[in-house]
């Protein structure tokens, strides 16, 4: 018997009177208990808030980012106890795939996001700098700071590693403490995953507690600075976000909930075709991965309506091959549904969509199971229906028997297959299985907007598409109405979730100062040794090198142009390049401009500067004439550090003409080294 404790304020606390039994699926047997209705979780809140939070803002996007991919490595080590015990909630070594592996995963993407998509800052800029004065003295910015409340996550039972991770990845990037609450079916599991975090030694202190059992009057202590972020159910997605403490509050609230995700077989996709087969080995996955059991589960399948029958009889074959038994054998391809009692919802949910439809395959009073006790495991066969008129059906659409149940239903053309997904009132997911780019178009301009992913797959991407019911940690995950209206994940916008976007105003420097990235029209340094010859930690911020000016002369375009052979009239044609309306007749070539700019600015000697790695931003603004001088100021913009060894800095070019006209701009970007120790 495990007692599940919560950990709450920087203690474990052990299970009382108020606990819960939790079965195991395979078996039915008692193999755990948690909750505690004495749980101080107002305690839990204001620790969250007074020694999780201040602890993680004073980290870096940065600093998180290298924690949680410590994390992810330390649990990559320990993930076979996370195996182990996983399967007494009927999952299948292939389902631990999905749930241990993929929250591991996210954990590594959303580490990888934090290095090199956010900066090694407090404050994250979104987007670029407004000039709201004619001389850009006063410019705004808008940026984006951790909020200084608490991530509450409810999780589903489904996925007790992927749905925790997935929710604490982008909070903790964000610099946000998270409260993780699972269901209480299988927060053993969850509960193992959350103390090899904290006994990893990585997280500071605060920054993840546990409720293991009921919430109590948690989310009653939330206000504007809190997130909670729930997945399961409709009905209670509303009777949560429709608590009049919440709405009063302006608690912000994710939701993602019930979808009847659905899978369109193209009109090109006839039987004998790649495309066909791929079809169905999705579909089958969809219905037996963790035993139907995923948010993202395919509950209803589309094809023309000749092919129908096709697709009936290839899938039917493949579930027919599904083993179905004790997760822990090698051999069983399915196991059980979670509880007893989600099985009998399941199957209320099932008899529902059967009084639309004919099962045509799965009969849950007579198949086998290998390994295991039918009755007294939570044990079901897959169960396919087949609607024949799903215009005039209204359970296929509405209802979502949580388990490996699927419905089939013919289409008569993309328009039909179109009014058929967005039945679904939102969902997750959908799929179509097509070559036609005409065809998927169509489907995007048509159904996109019920949808919070659409997924392609042909035989062109087959090799490495991630599969119908994979959200991806770069890709968002939610979708709009019966899903829930929320989204997740998506990488930075995942953690943007977490954060306030507010609007800075100010004076360049004032913007510098802020966003720790140098604004133009800010205080320059210059005067010193050439910047080139500096280590990445002496250069400062604004430090600025203006250039001599250079000629650039009729030979000199010429040259270029034999030299590269680029000869666009627009350089060697002086009337064709007259009657160009944004050219005055000859003009040099913009490449032309900056490698002459290259030249003016580089410092040649051996010294920190390793590698120019890119440019980025540029901009030609305005031609330069045979015998116009250009110049150009080179600024220290921002500074990244990237290993031990070097650091990214970004510079601000600008080049001039002869009248201070900016003819060009772009930013510079090199890898420079520490100063030596």
């Amino acid at each position: 018997m495990m007692m599940i404790p919560s950990f709450a304020a920087g203690q474990w606390v052990a299970p009382d009177s108020g606990a819960r039994a939790i079965p195991s699926a395979i078996t039915g047997d008692v193999i755990a208990q948690a909750g505690n209705d004495t749980l101080d979780v107002a305690g839990m809140h204001a620790y969250a808030r007074e020694v999780g939070g201040p602890a993680l803002r004073a980290l870096t996007f940065h600093d998180r980012a290298r924690m949680l991919k410590a994390l992810a490595l330390h649990l990559t080590e320990h993930k076979q106890k996370l195996y182990d015990l996983s399967f007494e909630t009927g999952a299948t070594q292939a389902d631990h795939a999905f749930d241990i592996d993929g929250g591991i995963g996210t954990m590594f993407v959303f580490a990888s996001k934090g290095r090199r998509e956010m900066p090694d800052a407090q404050i994250y800029l979104d987007g670029e700098l407004e000039q709201l004065g004619r001389t850009g003295t006063f410019q705004g910015q808008h940026v984006c700071v951790p909020l200084q409340g608490v991530g509450i996550h409810i999780n589903a039972y489904n996925f007790p590693v992927w749905g925790m991770l997935e929710k604490f990845a982008p909070t903790f990037l964000a610099g946000v403490p998270s409260i993780v609450k699972p269901a209480t079916a299988t927060c053993y599991v969850t509960h193992l995953c959350v103390q090899l975090m904290l006994d990893s030694g990585i997280l500071p202190e605060g920054s993840l507690q546990l409720i293991s059992g009921g919430v109590g009057d948690l989310l009653l202590h939330t206000d504007a600075q809190d997130v909670i972020s729930f997945t399961g159910s409709a009905k209670t997605a509303l009777s949560l976000r429709s608590i009049p403490h919440l709405l009063a509050n302006s608690v912000r609230f994710v939701a993602e909930q019930d979808s009847l995700n659905a899978s369109v077989l193209g009109l090109d996709a006839a039987p004998g075709t790649v495309e066909f087969d791929l079809f169905v080995k999705e579909v089958h996955r969809e219905m037996t991965t963790k035993a139907g059991q995923k948010c993202t589960a395919i509950r209803r399948i589309m094809a023309p309506a000749a092919h129908v029958e096709a697709v009936i009889e290839a899938l039917s074959a493949r579930l027919a091959k599904t083993t179905i038994g004790d997760p822990r054998d090698p051999a069983t391809r399915m196991g059980a549904l979670v509880s007893t009692s989600q099985r009998a919802d399941v199957l209320e949910k099932a008899a529902l969509i059967g009084s639309e439809a004919e099962r045509v395959f799965g009969d849950p009073d007579d198949f086998t199971v290998q390994g295991a006790d039918r009755e007294k495991g939570a044990f079901l066969p897959p169960m396919l229906f087949h609607c024949a008129n799903p215009d005039n059906a209204n359970h296929l659409h509405d209802t979502e028997a949580f388990g490996p149940v699927s419905t089939i239903m013919p289409y008569r053309d993309a328009d039909h297959a179109i009014a058929l997904l967005n039945r679904g009132k939102g969902s997750l997911v959908a799929s179509v299985i097509t070559r036609d780019g005409d065809l998927a178009r169509k489907m995007v301009m048509g159904s996109a907007a019920w949808h919070g992913r659409l997924y392609f797959n042909n035989a062109d991407s087959m090799a490495e598409a991630t599969g119908h019911g994979a959200p991806m940690p770069h890709m968002v995950h939610g979708g709009p109405g019966r899903a829930g209206g929320g989204e997740e994940l998506g990488g930075v916008r995942g953690v943007m979730h977490y954060m306030q976007r507010t609007g800075v105003q100010g004076s360049p420097d004032i913007l510098t100062a802020i966003g720790e990235q140098w604004v133009p029209g800010a205080k320059e340094h210059t005067g010193g040794p050439h910047p080139f010859t500096r280590s990445f930690n002496q250069l400062q911020l604004g430090e600025t090198l203006y250039t001599a000016p250079r000629k650039v002369t009729l030979q000199d375009i010429e040259t270029f142009a034999h030299f590269t052979g680029d000869t666009f009239y627009g350089h060697m044609d002086e009337e064709a390049a007259k009657a160009n309306p944004f050219f005055p007749g000859r003009v040099a070539h913009g490449y032309l401009l900056l490698s002459f700019a290259a030249g003016m600015f580089v410092q040649p000697d051996p010294g920190p500067v390793l590698a120019n790695t890119g440019l980025a931003n540029l901009n030609f603004m305005k031609p330069v004439s045979p015998d116009d001088e250009i110049k150009v100021r080179l600024t220290v913009k921002k500074k990244t550090p990237r290993t031990e060894e070097y650091g990214q800095v970004r510079w601000h070019v600008s080049v001039t003409n002869q009248d201070d006209e900016p003819v060009a701009e772009y930013e510079l970007l090199t890898m420079n080294t520490y100063e030596p120790t």
